[in-house]
């Protein structure tokens, strides 16, 4: 028997950047996302008028929302992630007045939602920002942006305070350690003071925001967003198991912020071995003592570190720079696969914050096959987002307070990391590749009707 509780929340994760499309269109400003078109690692490109990049129209989301709120609800969803783009409300970031016209789409998104009790799950910041902040004040290296971004939460929260209540502040907020114009609007040379202060004027804002919602939406519940970036140590040496400890608090570092509301002690040395200054009032730290209600997370992948930096540089690989496990077998994008580490760092959480948990990121991107009869049988996809989770049910189990799981994503959508179509992690094939070729036509994959009776059963169908 595998089955959930009552309230466990089922659905699905998308980031406005990578499924809306409608580049500027309705008044939208230019965003950091726009000027990385080919994902959060290919840096800045200047554009102009006549370039196009497949973000520009990604799966048309933006136009095409009602055919797949519906598909969701097919499969039963009760909550869809989302994001707002914060350039559709404050196109340069700096305005004093939100666009009308921005405001009016998610207006119509969360409507459509509502009429299939759908609940939203909406990040304020899923990488990306106005650009005009970045152009002219320097990303979050400006205490500045701290002012906009709390206009921009504050209006949101007012305008859609009926039809949200549950908020997240900035997706995987530890990437900016990893890509800082993706995370905090820096160049990805800029020095670690410079991207530290610049994260810790994101804590501070996150801190700000969440004490709004709180009093522009009592009943709601606002959480921060971390990248769960677990890693084993390499072997049983003590130097590893202690080189895997401090790792893991890179990531960590800002759950303890958001949750304890002040730095850790081991951060405060961090920062002078490294001759890290940052400049961090009385204010805020009166700001940062405002901590979140619930900690959600991404997880994909483990790995492994060592303190041997000649071995280290030998067998490092994938996004994180991790040594990949002997142990595991890794995707087609080298990101290993490792079930159990999802109720590792579950327990982990809850053992150190005791604050609620929501998964709001966990699939297996991979090249799927549409065969001559027009199928696609995602097996692999099925598999792996079964075996995880059998996992969060475990975690459940263990005593966790899990709030739900949505899985990355339930269409397929631009990626993150790269831009492609090809890495596809729906349950829904849209037909684009890619260079942008083909229809945008939504089709069910075979994992739609299992997530379906997966969802209908509450888990029970889940096979260990």
């Amino acid at each position: 028997m595998t089955k959930f509780p009552k309230t466990f929340l089922w659905g699905g994760a998308i980031a406005a950047n990578q499924a809306e499309g409608a580049y500027l269109t309705a008044g939208k400003g230019l965003s950091t996302s726009d000027v990385q078109p080919n994902g959060i690692f290919g840096g800045v490109v200047k554009r102009t008028n006549n370039d196009q990049y497949i973000k520009d129209i990604a799966i048309d989301f933006y136009h095409r929302y009602p055919e797949d709120i519906a598909l969701f609800a097919e499969m039963g969803f009760t909550c869809l992630r989302t994001s707002i783009a914060w350039s559709r409300i404050f196109p340069r970031g700096d305005e004093q007045e939100a666009n009308e016209e921005g405001l009016a789409f998610y207006d119509k998104l969360f409507a459509e939602m509502a009429k299939y009790h759908i609940q939203p799950v909406v990040t304020l910041s899923h990488y990306e920002m106005p650009y005009h902040l970045v152009t002219e004040y320097g990303g979050w290296g400006s205490r500045q942006v701290i002012t906009f971004f709390e206009r921009y939460a504050r209006t949101v929260f007012q305008r859609y305070k009926d039809k949200v209540k549950l908020w997240l502040t900035f997706n995987e907020i530890n990437m900016s350690l990893h890509a800082p114009m993706t995370g905090v609007g820096l160049a990805e040379t800029s020095s670690k003071t410079a991207v530290y202060q610049a994260i810790h004027h994101q804590l501070v804002a996150s801190a700000r925001v969440t004490k709004a919602c709180h009093e522009i939406i009592p009943d709601a519940k606002i959480g921060n967003m971390l990248l769960g970036g677990l890693v084993y140590p390499l072997t049983c040496k003590p130097n590893d198991i202690w080189e895997a400890m401090t790792e893991n608090r890179t990531w960590l570092f800002f759950g303890d912020v958001q949750c304890r509301g002040a730095y850790p002690g081991y951060m405060l040395r961090y920062f002078k071995d490294n001759q890290i200054h940052l400049n961090i009032t009385e204010e805020d730290k009166q700001d940062l003592k405002q901590t979140i209600d619930f900690i959600s997370l991404s997880y994909y992948m483990t790995g492994c570190i060592t303190a041997d930096k000649e071995e280290y540089n030998k067998k490092r690989g994938n996004i994180l720079s991790m040594i990949p496990n002997p142990h595991l077998e890794s995707s087609q994008w080298g990101w290993q696969i490792d079930p159990q580490g999802l109720r590792t760092i579950l327990n982990l959480l809850w053992d150190r914050y005791q604050k609620p948990l929501f998964i709001v990121e966990n699939g297996l991107g991979a090249i799927d096959q549409v065969t001559p009869e027009g199928d696609i049988i995602d097996d692999y996809r099925i598999q792996y987002i079964n075996d995880h989770l059998v996992q969060v049910h475990e975690a459940i189990q263990d005593g966790v307070d899990v709030m739900g799981y949505t899985s990355w994503g339930p269409i397929d959508i631009v990626s993150a990391s790269n831009a492609q179509m090809s890495k596809r992690y729906g349950f829904i094939y849209v037909d684009r590749d890619d260079q942008g070729n083909g229809t945008l036509e939504r089709k069910r994959k075979k994992s739609f009707y299992w997530y379906q009776k997966i969802i209908k059963s509450k888990g029970e169908l889940l096979i260990r």
